[in-house]
């Protein structure tokens, strides 16, 4: 399985349009080789380099998507709650709501870690979780992973 962007490549900048101090549109993804049984895909977008990359002290959520049907093979520039493929539903990030919210790290150059998941199941319906809710509710059922990160400094 594997995650690309056609903004930015593997450990390279992404551009300040995806920042929160840019346009913080989020950034057009795609994936291939999804196995076969996948049955729904789940993306968390998150900067494990929070508040500060020489001292990291938290994991900081950008974006949670889950139940993304494996029919589906990319995710358009700056998609919104509404325009989400049919049967794809939303978890709370750290901004304390929905949606995409970009890099606008305090300090240095910070990774955020594009994590695709593929799953054996259709999660229930969790009612906006957190990333820890909804890792809970994916244990067990995770097929294969892939990873994107993408830097940025402000």
């Amino acid at each position: 399985m594997q995650l690309s962007s056609s903004s930015f490549n593997h450990y390279t900048l992404m551009p300040k349009r995806y920042a929160g101090n840019g346009e913080n549109l989020s950034p057009p993804l795609s994936w291939t080789g999804i196995p076969f049984e996948t049955k729904s895909l789940v993306l968390i977008v998150d900067d494990p380099d929070a508040p500060d990359p020489t001292a990291p002290k938290m994991v900081w959520v950008h974006w949670i998507l889950y139940n993304i049907p494996p029919s589906v093979t990319e995710l358009k520039e700056g998609i919104h709650s509404e325009n989400l493929p049919a049967g794809t539903l939303e978890g709370i990030t750290d901004f304390r709501r929905t949606g995409y919210d970009g890099p606008c790290p305090p300090i240095g150059k910070h990774r955020y870690v594009h994590k695709l998941y593929a799953l054996d199941i259709i999660l229930p319906d969790l009612k906006k979780p957190t990333k820890a809710v909804l890792e809970k509710a994916m244990q067990g059922h995770i097929l294969e992973k892939t990873e994107l990160i993408g830097l940025y400094q402000k």
